[in-house]
């Protein structure tokens, strides 16, 4: 799809089109909406970002809950979005072995149990061990640091899945 589409699109068009780029979050494009045109994927990427920014913590920690666990079991049912699926695909989460995808539930456990959200990577260049340093690495972390690093995240899995749907 391309910018000059978007820009003209009707509101529930524009919705219908990036509403699956902040995982079933449609509400962030319809915050946006009213913005057009952009001028850019990059100047759209950070009106959506403002958005989210302020929504609110509870808008906020809605997002965040709203992802799947990494190589969960929503994974290994096949019920992940297409976005979130390629994504974990991409990073070779689909491959599993018996073993690493117990340690990644019990890793998606842990988190889940200290944080109350799942643990977010944008996956794209990450492999099943850097993914695993990560979330060990994090779990160190406090839930102030894990919220703002949780939006970091998110705004970057939006940033790729944006620059993928926009020409």
């Amino acid at each position: 799809m391309r910018l000059e589409q978007l820009n003209s699109a009707s509101t529930e068009e524009f919705v219908g089109a990036l509403g699956g780029v902040f995982e079933h979050s449609p509400w962030v494009a319809e915050a946006v909406a009213g913005q057009r045109p952009f001028t850019s994927v990059e100047i759209l990427h950070g009106a959506m970002v403002v958005a989210v920014e302020k929504a609110g913590q509870a808008a906020q920690l809605g997002l965040i809950r709203a992802h799947p666990d990494l190589a969960g079991k929503a994974a290994r049912q096949g019920s992940l979005t297409v976005e979130s699926t390629s994504e974990q695909r991409g990073a070779g989460l689909d491959r599993l072995t018996d073993e690493e995808f117990e340690e990644f539930h019990r890793l998606n456990n842990a988190y889940q149990s200290r944080f109350g959200f799942p643990f977010i990577l944008a996956v794209r260049g990450h492999n099943k061990h850097s993914i695993m340093a990560a979330f060990r690495q994090r779990l160190d972390h406090n839930a102030g640091e894990e919220v703002a690093e949780a939006l970091r995240q998110i705004a970057l899995i939006a940033r790729f899945r944006l620059h993928d749907l926009i020409t």
